[in-house]
């Protein structure tokens, strides 16, 4: 009986006919791993091809019209691109890359999905199963490498288990606490060929918040005076946020988010009470200090959201404390809480929106007095220097439709995207919470890329555009209209801050010499503007806005101007007052 022939065979005892799946045809294990791809519904991957995994590229030719390859110019770049899709999409965003050099460029963007809990996976060539272990021409144990920088670090050394690594990939990156891994492809295994049959679809694997613990949750909220919620984290998706919002919105809580996860409740309405991260707002830190409940849902409570664990006391916070998160292993780590919830975000959600509302006369003004804050919050004070980063922000704010993506890179210059403009609601802002530089520009381009019919608005500074700024061939490549905003100080401005606070008037590595980046993106055959007044700003983002290609708009912002809230020479002052002292 061939291969093609029926799957019905007799049964060896009664003769009866028994239904046997037929046997796949070979394939080659490149051709497997594009086609498990298909199966779990990869539309984009991003990368820089390689000699290691032609067999790959090879497959993805024949894929091509169900799967886009965007051919990026540095790994890091489509690392970062592929971080950018998970966020958005809640679906792992797939990268490819070389061995050796190709990984260790790639690794940025690892760390980042760590850091951030964003679901991704990273294919990387290998050497051979035949060279391994004699130090290859570009070998490298990504086991060892990766370590504990992804969720599963492995490698493929047969053909026939593609797909089940593969299906393993896609439920780990997504289930619990979403994360990266790392699949290693070996040169010889991609070739090889292998009659195995696919997997199934993924499906995300999440815990759910138990009775007990939403009646604990009750009474708890019952008993309090001044609540406070601060979202965050990942995992959350359209109808979490509206769930969510329907129960702070039922119970009048004041919420916050966390570092960079502005974008989960709608800054517009009035329970918002501001971020809760880097240059938080002095009133809101008073009100987190002085809240009587705390309920963090999503956020692992980090560095930046806890203003380096000092925010919130380490590890027995003073205020009775309700812990959400979707990985097990986060609950407990740094806090102690009065009631930790192993939940995933859309199940914690929806089931907090079933909970019957609590009398919320005891903190009503509390919540209108938090919103007032915020709003005072958002007034912009002086600034020295012609070009005023505040004025442009409440310039965009009202400008920018509201479903336009905003991305940014790290640097002291997103203080004022963060401080200055009320994100509308979810998948509106796309930001690296590991503080990772250089993720503006190339989280600009993929965010375009997944949505092409909304608007993307990307913020860089200056030395974090130069670290990926070569993507802007990506977007000419593919015609991606992007604005992108460089808020040019001529140097590395959060380090120059504390170099001030540090070492005071002795400034050491932090000086840069630019390019026109306007004349840059026109070598793209992109439009650049340049703009020194605030005055000039408006015009120039309209020409930018109605381009026909994306646009680089150069912001020289005055160096005095490191934060929205001091001056450089303030800094310096007050470190060298406090060295005389």
């Amino acid at each position: 009986m061939t291969r093609q022939q029926s799957a019905s065979r007799s049964h060896p005892a009664d003769g009866s006919l028994l239904h046997v799946p037929p046997i796949p045809a070979p394939r080659s294990g490149g051709q497997l791993l594009v086609d498990a791809l298909k199966v779990h519904g990869v539309d984009l991957a991003f990368g820089v091809p390689g000699e290691s995994y032609l067999e790959v590229l090879d497959a993805l030719h024949g894929a091509r019209e169900k799967i886009q390859f965007i051919i990026c110019r540095q790994e890091g770049g489509a690392a970062y691109m592929a971080e950018t899709y998970g966020k958005l999409t809640g679906r792992p965003g797939i990268c490819m890359v070389t061995r050796g050099p190709g990984a260790s460029n790639a690794a940025i963007g690892v760390h980042v999905a760590q850091q951030d809990s964003t679901p991704l996976i990273l294919f990387v060539g290998q050497v051979g199963n035949d060279f391994v272990e004699r130090d290859a021409f570009q070998e490298v144990d990504y086991r060892r490498m990766y370590g504990q920088m992804a969720k599963w670090v492995a490698q493929i050394d047969r053909a026939d288990r593609v797909p089940e690594y593969v299906n393993r990939a896609f439920h780990t990156a997504v289930s619990g606490r979403p994360g990266p891994v790392v699949l290693a492809l070996p040169e010889d295994m991609l070739t090889e060929t292998a009659a195995v049959a696919d997997t199934g679809r993924y499906k995300r694997v999440a815990a759910h918040p138990g009775e007990g613990d939403l009646r604990k949750l009750r009474e708890m909220l019952a008993q309090a005076k001044r609540p406070f919620v601060i979202l965050g984290g990942s995992g959350w998706n359209a109808q979490a946020c509206d769930d969510l919002r329907a129960f702070v919105e039922a119970n009048n809580l004041p919420v916050g988010t966390s570092f960079r996860r502005q974008d989960l409740y709608d800054n517009r309405l009035p329970n918002f009470a501001g971020d809760v991260g880097i240059g938080i707002n002095p009133a809101l830190t008073e009100r987190v200090r002085s809240c009587d409940l705390l309920l963090a849902v999503g956020t692992r409570l980090d560095e930046m959201t806890t203003g380096g664990y000092t925010l919130i006391d380490v590890p027995r916070p003073k205020q009775k404390f309700v812990h959400v998160h979707a990985g097990a292993e986060t609950l407990g780590r740094v806090y102690e809480a009065d009631l930790p919830i192993h939940s995933g975000m859309p199940e914690f959600a929806a089931a907090a929106r079933r909970l019957q509302p609590v009398t919320s006369s005891a903190w009503s003004d509390w919540t209108k007095a938090a919103r007032k804050d915020y709003e005072a919050w958002l007034e912009p004070g002086p600034v020295p220097g012609e070009l005023d980063m505040a004025r442009v922000m409440v310039f965009l704010r009202k400008r920018l439709p509201p479903e336009t993506i905003v991305t940014n890179g790290a640097g002291n210059f997103a203080g004022w995207v963060h401080r200055y403009y009320p994100y509308p609601g979810f998948r509106t802002e796309v930001a690296p919470i590991a503080g990772s530089m250089g993720y503006g520009c190339p989280s600009g381009i993929a965010a375009k890329l997944v949505h092409p019919e909304r608007p993307v608005v990307s913020f860089c500074g200056d030395g974090d555009f130069l670290m990926t700024g070569q993507e802007l061939a990506t977007a000419a490549q593919y015609g991606v209209k992007v604005v992108f905003l460089i808020v040019n100080n001529g140097m590395y401005g959060t380090i120059r801050m504390h170099q001030e606070r540090e070492h005071p008037g002795r400034v050491s590595g932090t000086e840069l010499k630019n390019p026109d980046f306007a004349a840059l993106a026109r070598a793209y055959g992109l439009h650049g503007e340049t703009v020194e007044r605030t005055a000039d700003f408006e015009a120039a983002f309209e020409r930018s806005w109605s381009a026909t290609t994306a646009s680089v708009i150069d912001l020289k912002i005055d160096p005095e101007a490191i934060t929205t809230r001091t001056t450089l020479s303030a800094i310096r002052a007050n470190a060298l007052k406090n060295k005389k002292a």
